[in-house]
């Protein structure tokens, strides 16, 4: 049976913690409806990165802008099997909502999974959610859930998740893997043709988004997903780009989260994974330069193993010479690489559609991230079922 999930958003929520959730789920075959008390569908929320970078608190910058796809005034709670409350600064507010809190109320006295994640646990205070139960969120909301009565779980690392009851609670996003997948199984999913090992081609500036959905979404079906960057070791990190279209000829761009890789470039055995995952954003016009990016790119094209690249990761699949005589879509600027590359071009109209050709998915942008990730687990025959 179709499940419907439930985001509660507002301006200023953390920027992964509703993105990643929200593509997601809909990547597994979830319907999902964000929605912001006063706010209506199309409208947008503007959204925060927010990061520990060695000061005494966390960092804050502008993030993507968000757009709802559902009004707040017109939602019937009875029709959604599940809630997600993100968090960054807008539950400190959201918390006052007397709206908000009735909401939360009726998912929780109607027994329906909740996860709540960071910050967002301060709604679940106001709400008066949670009393009795075990409850984590990131540390400086320790105070506020052990004054209604919340058993304190402290997170021993920023990805720590708990679950009790119908409640699943996360330090942060770091800790979405296990959060998302916690949140699918209470709605009744399973997940089969998950044992799958999937490789990421990262760079500096590779497009937020376009690295953090697709990486979690899978680690959240089970996967293991490793993220590599030429010239640099497991542990180190790589600073990404927010591209957004805010009514410019192209798109805007400022800083993201910092991206922690996974692996070591320099010998690594790309011959253990069965997928290669490429983001886009600026890395891909430099890493396309780079003779042992190509090596690998053609390994995996050559074996026929699912390769994903969104947006302008095909400039990678371009000088790799792995094109022709494919069909392909991408960012509508590198349109050109493409068609020069000898593959036909596919439109992506609407901006969100994306294409599988063999081996081979590829889209235009980061809002198709829910096509993306689903048409590479149609190729690894990973299946999530109610």
């Amino acid at each position: 049976m179709a499940k419907t999930v439930l985001i509660l958003c507002g301006d200023y929520m953390e920027d992964y913690e509703v993105m990643v959730p929200f593509q997601a789920l809909l990547a597994y075959g979830i319907s999902v409806d964000a929605v912001c008390p006063g706010k209506k569908a199309g409208d947008t929320c503007r959204t925060a990165v927010h990061q520990l970078s060695g000061h005494q608190t966390y960092s804050e910058s502008r993030g993507h802008n968000f757009t709802l796809n559902a009004t707040f005034s017109e939602i019937e709670a009875s029709k959604y099997d599940g809630l997600v409350i993100p968090g960054g600064r807008a539950p400190e507010y959201l918390a006052m909502d007397e709206s908000v809190l009735a909401l939360v109320k009726n998912f929780s006295d109607s027994g329906k999974p909740i996860a709540s994640v960071c910050h967002g646990q301060l709604i679940l205070a106001a709400a008066g959610v949670g009393k009795g139960k075990r409850c984590t969120a990131f540390p400086t909301v320790k105070p506020t859930l052990l004054s209604v009565g919340c058993h304190w779980v402290e997170p021993q690392t920023m990805s720590a998740c708990v679950a009790d009851g119908n409640l699943i609670t996360a330090a942060t996003y770091i800790g979405h893997p296990e959060f998302i997948q916690i949140f699918v199984k209470a709605l009744g999913g399973a997940v089969s043709g998950s044992d799958k090992r999937i490789l990421f081609l990262c760079g500096d500036y590779m497009e937020d988004y376009e690295v953090m959905v697709p990486f979690q979404a899978l680690q959240a079906l089970g996967c293991h997903v490793d993220a590599v960057c030429p010239k640099k070791k497991s542990g180190d990190i790589c600073p990404t780009a927010i591209h957004d279209f805010e009514g410019d000829q192209t798109y805007s761009e400022k800083p993201g989260h910092d991206f922690n890789l996974t692996e070591t470039f320099e010998g690594l055995n790309y011959s253990s994974y069965d997928a290669l995952v490429i983001p886009g954003g600026r890395a891909p016009e430099y890493l396309a330069l780079d003779e042992k990016v190509l090596v690998l790119v053609k390994h995996f094209m050559e074996a026929e193993k699912p390769v994903a690249s969104i947006c302008h990761g095909q400039q990678i699949l371009s000088a790799a010479d792995v094109l022709k005589g494919r069909k392909c879509t991408a960012y509508p600027a590198v349109k050109l690489n493409v068609v020069l590359a000898g593959a036909t071009w596919l439109a992506p109209d609407p901006i969100d559609r994306c294409f599988t050709d063999g081996n081979l998915v590829t889209g235009a942008a980061w809002p198709g991230h829910p096509q993306f990730i689903s048409q590479l687990m149609t190729l690894l025959g990973i299946k999530v079922s109610f």
